[in-house]
């Protein structure tokens, strides 16, 4: 089984996903966008200006397309672009951007190319996450930056809100130290290449790398391009003994560390969503998987799987 974390006696818990269903595209703005971003300090798009927006939880492949309709390029254009960017990503990225693609609003000018879009992308993500205080709460778990950024992009997708954040981050966590499978569906759908809001019993037997039903650990990148929110939590997670997690209904999140509980909660899931076929039956840690709900402002997938 693939092994993608610490030893468990080195894991220290510390203090303290949305997965965004949007059309594969470009955002592109003639002012700043009002949408929940992180603006970059250093480059304030100005009145009239258009700019890029890359919201939090976007894959790179998702980056990639709106990068090229951005800039009216053929498709592919920028995915090809990559081994000219030399881009400055960790070792363990070993050239793969997924993670380092960092959400923010980027200004476009005449000059802008494939090349300085993603490199700006990706000294912001390394100027963030490179914080002091993100870094130094890196290594107080025995993981380096990169590993919290494959945390922090699950936390992105699987939390339902920001509030949620820190404790999916925990279940994570907790997971790994006792060596668990992590079991979250948002990894099965970056395996499958797809966005879903519903996960099989087959899927969930698909071989992959990325597949945490069947692997152990850590998958071997992140799974999306988080925002400081996640990467905070996924450094800082909630106190808690949380092994489950369930969206009864929009804005129920139930957290627990009882599997007897968390079956209750799944059958008061199952039962809100009046029989739809579909849904996986729980074996072992597993449970069903929930419809979307709209969560600030976006189509966000409601939890319900083994971890959450």
């Amino acid at each position: 089984m693939q092994m993608n974390t610490p030893p468990r006696s080195a894991i220290r818990l510390t203090r303290r996903g949305r997965l965004v269903l949007i059309a594969t595209g470009a955002v592109v703005a003639g002012t700043a966008v009002a949408v929940p971003l992180l603006s970059l300090e250093s480059a304030k798009p100005e009145a009239g200006r258009a700019t890029l927006v890359i919201p939090e939880g976007w894959r790179a492949s998702q980056v990639f397309d709106a990068v090229d309709k951005a800039l009216a390029l053929p498709a592919g254009t920028t995915r090809s672009a990559l081994p000219k960017a030399a881009l400055k990503l960790p070792d363990d990225a070993d050239g793969n951007p997924e993670g380092y693609l960092f959400p923010a609003t980027y200004p476009l000018d005449k000059k802008a190319t494939p090349q300085t879009l993603l490199t700006y992308m990706v000294d912001t993500a390394n100027k963030k996450f490179g914080r002091t205080p993100l870094a130094a709460g890196a290594q107080r778990t025995a993981m380096n930056v990169y590993q919290k950024v494959t945390v922090a992009s699950i936390v992105q997708a699987e939390a339902a809100t920001k509030a949620d954040m820190g404790k999916v981050a925990r279940v994570v966590f907790n997971r790994l130290e006792r060596g668990m499978p992590l079991q979250m569906d948002s990894t099965v759908n970056y395996a499958l290449n797809r966005f879903t809001l519903r996960t099989t019993e087959s899927d969930t037997r698909v071989e992959s790398p990325y597949n945490s039903y069947q692997r152990m650990g850590l998958p071997p990148t992140p799974i999306d391009n988080p925002g400081e929110e996640a990467m905070r939590a996924a450094v800082h997670p909630t106190p808690g003994d949380w092994l489950y997690f369930v969206t009864v209904k929009p804005g129920d999140t139930r957290f627990t560390a009882s599997y007897a509980e968390h079956q209750r909660n799944v059958a008061e899931f199952n039962r809100n969503q009046n029989g739809t076929a579909g849904h996986k039956a729980p074996t072992g840690g597993g449970t069903p998987t929930g419809g979307g709900t709209p969560t600030g402002g976006q189509s966000a997938k409601t939890r319900s799987a083994a971890a959450g």
